[in-house]
């Protein structure tokens, strides 16, 4: 089982740490995009958290099952008006196996890149192929590696500096790894946060879907379909199964 980053202190405060994720104008294009994907009404999100997107998709009619690795994700999850209509299995979410299909499958803000081998993020394409229906859909929202922002000999990107809240990404490009470093400011005193990732890049991403049986059906910048274009700073990627 891999580490679990998010344990109860990170879930406790998840929502006031990240702020802006909670807003309607990030929360309600994405729900959109997936619901119109979500065929037969069924959705499985890997990495689901407190509920973010599961919890307005139910309100939708979609019945959504998440797998979640953090225990204390869950439980606040499980507090939230609505939560009794979301399944939701705690486990690695490159292995673990949920009972049933889905039309849709998805892997948001990053959570691919937590999976830190090249090996287990095949596992996650083979293990989500194998819980969608026929011509199911596979949606992943993740960033594109911002190596060509770093100057020549630096390996550490800012990427929030406001007076709450400091963050920055040490890259080990040898490795395809980085470290998010996070910091947080308040009350005179200040709280850390630390996780590795492995970035990917969409091509990769692309043939990590083919060895799965599945294939991309579109890309994007982002949850309103702007055009994906070498400028483009994250990507929603679709890949669909074959019928």
């Amino acid at each position: 089982m891999p580490e679990n980053y998010f344990d109860e202190r990170i879930a406790a405060t998840y929502e006031t740490k990240w702020p802006h994720l909670f807003e309607p104008a990030v929360v309600d294009p994405a729900v959109g995009f997936l619901a119109d994907l979500a065929r037969s009404g069924t959705a499985l999100e890997l990495g689901i958290g407190t509920g973010r997107l599961a919890l307005p998709l139910g309100q939708r009619g979609i019945r959504v099952h998440g797998i979640e690795l953090s225990p204390a994700m869950v439980a606040h999850l499980q507090d939230k008006p609505g939560a009794a209509g979301i399944g939701v299995t705690i486990g690695d979410f490159t292995t673990a196996k949920v009972s049933g299909t889905f039309g849709l499958a998805y892997l948001v803000r990053n959570s691919i890149m937590n999976v830190t081998t090249q090996d287990g993020q095949v596992e996650c394409f083979r293990n989500v192929a194998a819980h969608l229906d026929d011509g199911g859909c596979f949606v992943i929202e993740v960033i594109v590696p911002e190596l060509q922002r770093l100057p020549p000999g630096e390996t550490v990107r800012a990427f929030t500096v406001t007076p709450q809240h400091l963050g920055f990404d040490e890259y080990d490009v040898a490795a395809q790894h980085l470290i998010s470093h996070h910091y947080w400011m308040g009350n005179g005193e200040v709280e850390t946060f630390c996780a590795p990732f492995r970035y990917v890049w969409p091509s990769e991403l692309d043939l990590m879907a083919r060895l799965a049986g599945l294939a991309l059906r579109e890309r994007w910048s982002g949850w309103t379909r702007e055009p994906f274009t070498s400028d483009s700073r994250s990507h929603i990627s679709v890949w669909q199964k074959s019928p």
